[in-house]
Parts: structure tokens; C-alpha cells; sequence
């Protein structure tokens, strides 16, 4: 008995072995990334109190479903006056080809925002509404750059509403 369970483990484990060597050049010919990595710049204006701010933003993009879906989680530092905040999004993305070098991404998705100014910090759940647009300088898409207009809702104290625009660079992870 033992000899079976060792025999059918040897030949699980050669199957598997055998899906990856025959998966592996499949996978590699795929010219989609595994994921995309956005480093840029951001800033955001209040609607409701009229205020600016500015910081860096990274976000990493993925899709798990080509041509329908694209998910991409990102956080931001914004300096404005006597106020730090952190933007923490989760959104959810539908992708549109314009043409082999630019990408339309309309998407939705939640926010976590942290505000730190005053002495005191303050943490709020809201939405955020996105509008990427992806620019490709050539068809293979090695590197690129992005603009992404954005509107926030904050469901905290105040309701705050915001306009952003973030830019920067696109790098694929192969």
C-alpha cells in the first residue's frame, strides 16, 4: 500500500512538473504584464473647504480578468497647509484600448483617509471615482506614462469632496 500512495505521488508530482514546463513558454509569449507599477506625483483641491495639497503617489495595477477588469490599490501622501494626509484606494477598473499606444480605465472603489494636522488625527472611510488614461510611447508597451483625474467622497465628519490629478511614470512587471 505504501508503494501506490509512493508511486501516485511521484506521478502527481511529474504531472505538475510537466504542466509548468509546458505552461511556462505559454505564459512567457503573453505580452500582458503581471502587474503595473504607477510612480508619480499628486495633488488634490477641496471642494467643500477650498484647500490644495501635493505629494507623491504609488500605485501597483493588476488584471484578473483580461479586457473587463483591472484592480489597482495605490497610497498617496498629500502635504497641504498645517495638514498630512495618507489616501489608502482599492479600485476597480474597466479597461478600454483607444489604440495600441493609450488606455482608457474608468473605475470605483473605496478609500481610507488619514489626516494628520492640528495635533490631532483623523481617520474616514469614503469613495473614490477614477478616469485613467494610459499612454504608451510604443505598441509594446515597455514604459509609459499616466494622468488620472479623480473624485473623492469622504463618508467622515464634514462629507469632504475633493478633485485630484495624479501623473507619472507606468512600469510593467514582466
Amino acid at each position: 500500500m505504501t508503494k501506490r500512495v509512493g508511486l501516485f505521488r511521484a506521478l502527481a508530482r511529474g504531472q505538475a512538473l510537466a504542466l509548468l514546463l509546458i505552461a511556462g513558454p505559454a505564459l512567457s509569449e503573453d505580452k500582458d504584464p503581471l502587474a503595473i507599477i504607477e510612480l508619480g506625483a499628486a495633488g488634490e483641491w477641496g471642494l467643500n473647504s477650498g484647500g490644495s495639497s501635493f505629494g507623491p503617489t504609488a500605485a501597483v495595477e493588476f488584471t484578473p480578468v483580461k479586457n473587463w477588469l483591472e484592480i489597482e490599490t495605490g497610497v498617496q501622501t498629500l502635504f497641504g497647509r498645517r495638514q498630512t494626509e495618507w489616501d489608502t484606494d482599492f479600485v476597480f477598473k474597466k479597461p478600454f484600448d483607444l489604440s495600441p499606444t493609450m488606455e482608457f480605465e474608468p473605475g470605483i472603489g473605496p478609500v481610507w483617509i488619514r489626516t494628520a494636522g492640528g495635533g490631532r488625527i483623523a481617520d474616514a472611510i469614503g469613495a473614490e471615482a477614477v478616469a485613467d488614461f494610459m499612454f504608451w510611447p510604443t505598441p509594446d508597451r515597455k514604459f509609459g506614462w499616466f494622468l488620472e483625474p479623480s473624485y473623492t467622497y469622504s463618508f467622515g465628519p464634514g462629507h469632504e469632496q475633493s478633485f485630484g490629478v495624479s501623473a507619472g511614470l507606468l512600469i510593467p512587471i514582466q
